[in-house]
Order: C-alpha cells, then sequence, then structure tokens
C-alpha cells in the first residue's frame, strides 16, 4: 500500500511567474545603466567604477539566466520530466555563483595591478555616475526582495550580484569623494578588495548551498532528525524509516518515507494529519509514504536509513 500526496502546483507557479517578472524589471533596470556606467569609468580612470560597471553587465546576464530558469520552472511535469523543470533554478543559482567568483578574481588582480602602479581618477565623475547607479541598484535590489522567498535559490543567487553592484556603487561614491578632497587614489583598489572579500562569501555559501542540492542532500534549512521526531509524533504512528528530503527546485521540497502505524484502519486519518502537518511546520508539499503494520519486519541499511520511533529514538 502506497500513498502519494502534493500540494497544488498552481502556487508554484504563481511563484515562479512572479520570481520571473521581478527578474525581468531587474534586469531591464541593469541593463539601462551598464553601458553608461563602463563608458563612464573608462573615462574617468576609475577601477571602483569599472568594476561596478563589470558587476552590472554580468548581472544583465545573472538576471536574464534566473529569469530564464524561472519561466522554465512553470513547465508542469512531463512524460520526459515528471518533476517539471524546477531544477532549473538551482542550476541558474549555481553558474551565477560561478560567475561572481570569476568576477571577485578579476577585481582582485586589477586591484593589485592598481597598487603597483597608481593611475589618475576623476573623482567627480566617479561620484556623479556612481550615485545614480545606487539608485538603480537600490531599485533592482528592492524588486527582487519584494514578495522574495527566503529559500528561493534562484532569486537569492540574482539578488547576490545586484547587492554586489550596489556595494559596488558604494565603494564607487566613497572613492570619488576620498580622491576628489585628498588626491589619494590608493582608495580606489583598496574600497574594491573590500567589497569584493564580502561578495566572495555570499557567492560561496550559494555555490555550496547549489551544489548540495544538486546532489540530493537535505535542504540546509531543514533537519532530517527534527522532521523524524515530528513524523513520529503523529497519533496512530509507532515509527518512521527510509526518510528522505531533497529539493525539487530552488523553493520545493520532496519527502518519502515509510511509516509502521498501530492499525491500517486509522491509516487515511494519520495520512491527513501527516500531510498538513509536513506542509505547514516545514513547507514540505509533495510527500510520498508507505504505510507498514505494526510488528512487520522492516530492514534498512545503516549506511543511508535513518529509523525514528517514539520509545527508542533514532538510531543509524
Amino acid at each position: 500500500m502506497h500513498q502519494h500526496t502534493h500540494g497544488s502546483h498552481g502556487h508554484e507557479h504563481h511563484h515562479a511567474h512572479g520570481s520571473s517578472r521581478r527578474l525581468l524589471w531587474a534586469l531591464g533596470l541593469t541593463l539601462s545603466f551598464a553601458v553608461v556606467e563602463a563608458v563612464a569609468g573608462w573615462w574617468s580612470g576609475s577601477l571602483a567604477l569599472l568594476g561596478d560597471a563589470g558587476h552590472m553587465l554580468t548581472d544583465t546576464l545573472a538576471l536574464g539566466l534566473a529569469a530564464g530558469a524561472a519561466m522554465l520552472a512553470k513547465r508542469k511535469p512531463s512524460v520526459r520530466h515528471s518533476y517539471g523543470l524546477g531544477r532549473a533554478e538551482i542550476l541558474a543559482a549555481l553558474i551565477n555563483a560561478v560567475a561572481m567568483v570569476a568576477i571577485v578574481v578579476f577585481i582582485v588582480a586589477e586591484a593589485v595591478e592598481r597598487f603597483r602602479q597608481p593611475s589618475a581618477v576623476n573623482g567627480v565623475i566617479v561620484m556623479g555616475v556612481a550615485f545614480v547607479g545606487l539608485l538603480i541598484n537600490i531599485g533592482a535590489a528592492w524588486l527582487l526582495s519584494a514578495g522574495h522567498h527566503g529559500h528561493d535559490l534562484n532569486v537569492r543567487a540574482a539578488l547576490l550580484h545586484v547587492l554586489g553592484d550596489l556595494l559596488g556603487s558604494v565603494a564607487a561614491l566613497l572613492s570619488g569623494a576620498v580622491i576628489m578632497l585628498t588626491g589619494w587614489t590608493t582608495i580606489d583598489p583598496l574600497l574594491s578588495l573590500l567589497i569584493v572579500v564580502l561578495i566572495l562569501v555570499s557567492a560561496l555559501r550559494i555555490l555550496r548551498e547549489a551544489l548540495h542540492a544538486l546532489m540530493e542532500g537535505v535542504p540546509l534549512h531543514l533537519n532530517l532528525e527534527r522532521i523524524g521526531y515530528a513524523m513520529a509524533g503523529i497519533d496512530g504512528v509507532v515509527s518512521v524509516h527510509d526518510l528522505h528530503v531533497w529539493s525539487l527546485s530552488a523553493n520545493r521540497t520532496a519527502l518519502s518515507a515509510h511509516l509502521v502505524i498501530h492499525d491500517m484502519a486509522d491509516w487515511p486519518n494519520v495520512l491527513d494529519q501527516m500531510r498538513r502537518m509536513l506542509a505547514d511546520t516545514f513547507d514540505i508539499d509533495h510527500v510520498t509514504l508507505q504505510p507498514e503494520m505494526d510488528g512487520q519486519v522492516v530492514t534498512w541499511h545503516p549506511a543511508d536509513r535513518l529509523n525514528v520511533s517514539r520509545q527508542g529514538g533514532v538510531s543509524d
């Protein structure tokens, strides 16, 4: 006897549609300013401004990739892809995180070269362009943050690019002010290095989460043992084993497990309580459960199975 339940795809499709729309608006903002900032950075000789322009140009591709992935995630499951194409969002997050790491390496190399050979920087132009860029980046960040689900890896990776630009604009603004007031051009590459360190930490975190999701690991915001204990606490359940939790997409989690129950006649009620608890407590709406009678012999491999019972606790 096997039971499979899942929530409505309507919520996921609505979320994907909202994400793709916000991503496209953010893409339009960054694209409209990227070329202007690149020209201004080259004219003024500012590495901070050129670095910020480089981020924005890369963001155009990053946001486009994220928006495309969000659109793919809206497609319904098919014979070829029975889970749909939700994993496209995780792949987009992975690519965007790798791109951010590459940008960091490039900016560090340019900053080191500027330390060796300082060059003249037009502080007034840097400040003017950086201020406009800051406003645009704030607008793009607001678009991506509005209604943003905290566990949506795709949107978070795109937002990281925009926040990197926002910090880059702040660095360029400060750099222009210091150069205009003191003439100290070393501040330009110095601020660039400080900013990329902050960006690198976030990029590596997203890279780790994306790889973890692609390896079908338990989502990092969830605890497998806590889920097992909560399931074993449902009335009528003796124990839980063969428990697996993994990511279907950037914002959707799946679970499968075997449940040992007292009486098979209680199964419809147990199933309903279990489904509601997993959705409300852990935001897991794609659930596959296998009921088994109390006393049935259960075999399991200690390397990849989790066994949870009310009396016996957790054993591996």
